[in-house]
């Protein structure tokens, strides 16, 4: 029985690009050369055994043969397979730029087939749109362009933005595109994202989109959370923009969310410190404080500490005078200084006292008053006022006996 042999599979393959060495190029061919010769008039290209081949300066795109380097591997399209000019006789006639021109097509093709979002440069700003570089230009109308506030169509020129290619017709050379539509179908898919990696607890990072009185709203990748300003910190917080800014970006923890609906809520707190932990031994009872006042209530004042948290002082801890009114006593912005006469971490509360401060520094005040003043000379007299009296009066009666 003869035995069969088996050709490896490196011969196989140098028999395949032999065999298609062999065949003659044609016209519309797309080749992959290498450069060997860079001159004046154009670029000789090593295109393998089928031939030498020479692309003219004006087709290599732009005219630019400077970009042209030796032994750079290129595509080029085959204008002729052989040239009958007298410089360039028997060799293949190329372009580079009808190869450019082909692959740019091929691509904006497939993009357009598989509705790909590309980016791409803002050439140009034209009447009624964008030009745009995709290889070959593409036309945005303006009514496609997603314009931010402040802007005009001529801050684009020289950007890169999102596109979708939304119609073509290559025998107009007609590339319609979209920016509106990129960016609508661009975060709806990060949305779709966002939502399946969302739980309680997940950390995430945003981007502060936009700032009321009330928090913050915080892209998460296609859709918005809600930072209240209560979540902003373990301390008071007056204003959001106090903590953020508008186009910051942050990190910030997902503390619930309604996975049908659209309600995200989100908080700073679980990536900060708190500072009421450390409260008892910040702030032990007896000790002297220092704060701003923040605010007056009807029932007492605020008092922002230093490390951030607020302590209350009671009315009737205000002064040691009665009935007076806080705004009497305080201002919102004045230092003050209080002793700390309790703290209730689980509450997260501390009362204040500033009659207290006052009645220590009045008891101060005397007894140091007291120590200044000169002691007095006592004498017997001072103590028994009688007793000069009857000493006198028993020396009289002493010698009267005695006469």
């Amino acid at each position: 029985m003869n035995e069969q042999t088996t050709m490896p599979a490196e011969n196989m393959d140098e028999m395949m690009q032999a065999f298609k060495a062999m065949q003659p190029v044609r016209t519309g061919e797309i080749l992959t050369g290498l450069v060997v010769q860079v001159r004046q008039d154009g670029v000789l290209i090593d295109i393998g055994g089928k031939a030498e081949g020479f692309i003219p300066a004006s087709e290599w795109g732009g005219n630019h043969l400077e970009e042209a380097k030796i032994g750079e591997k290129i595509e080029v399209y085959v204008l002729r397979p052989e040239s009958k000019a007298e410089e360039t006789e028997g060799m293949v006639l190329l372009s580079k730029r009808r190869a450019d021109y082909e692959r740019a097509w091929k691509r904006i093709q497939e993009a357009f087939e598989n509705g790909e979002i590309l980016q791409v440069m803002v050439k140009d700003r034209i009447k009624g749109g964008l030009i745009v570089d995709l290889g070959i230009d593409g036309f945005v109308p303006a009514s496609q362009v997603v314009i931010p506030s402040g802007w005009r169509l001529e801050h684009f020129i020289g950007r890169t933005i999102k596109i979708k290619i939304i119609e073509i017709d290559r025998d107009k050379r007609r590339v319609l595109c979209s920016n509106r539509i990129a960016l609508d179908e661009d975060r709806e898919r990060r949305r779709q994202e966002t939502l399946a990696k969302l739980y309680e607890g997940a950390i995430l990072e945003g981007t502060v989109r936009r700032i009321a009185d009330f928090g913050a709203f915080v892209d998460l990748g296609g859709v918005d959370g809600l930072l209240h300003v209560s979540e902003m910190g373990w301390t008071r917080v007056n204003h959001p923009s106090e903590v953020v800014k508008e186009g910051q970006k942050l990190q910030v923890a997902v503390i619930g969310f309604e996975p049908d609906g659209p309600k995200i809520s989100l908080s700073l707190k679980p990536l900060l410190p708190d500072p009421w932990r450390t409260a008892p031994q910040d702030y032990p009872v007896g000790s002297k404080v220092k704060g701003v006042v923040t605010r007056i209530v009807p029932f007492g004042v605020f008092v922002k500490l230093p490390t951030g948290i607020e302590g209350v002082i009671p009315n009737n801890e205000l002064s040691t005078r009665r009935n007076v009114r806080a705004e009497d006593i305080v201002k919102v912005g004045q230092e003050i200084e209080a002793k700390v006469y309790q703290v209730e971490t689980e509450k997260r509360r501390i009362l204040l006292s500033m009659r207290q401060v006052a009645q220590e520094r009045e008891r101060l005040e005397l007894r140091q008053y007291m120590e200044q003043q000169p002691s007095p000379q006592i004498t017997l007299g001072d103590v028994f006022p009688n007793l000069g009296t009857s000493t006198q009066q028993g020396k009289k009666e002493e010698r009267k006996q005695q006469d």
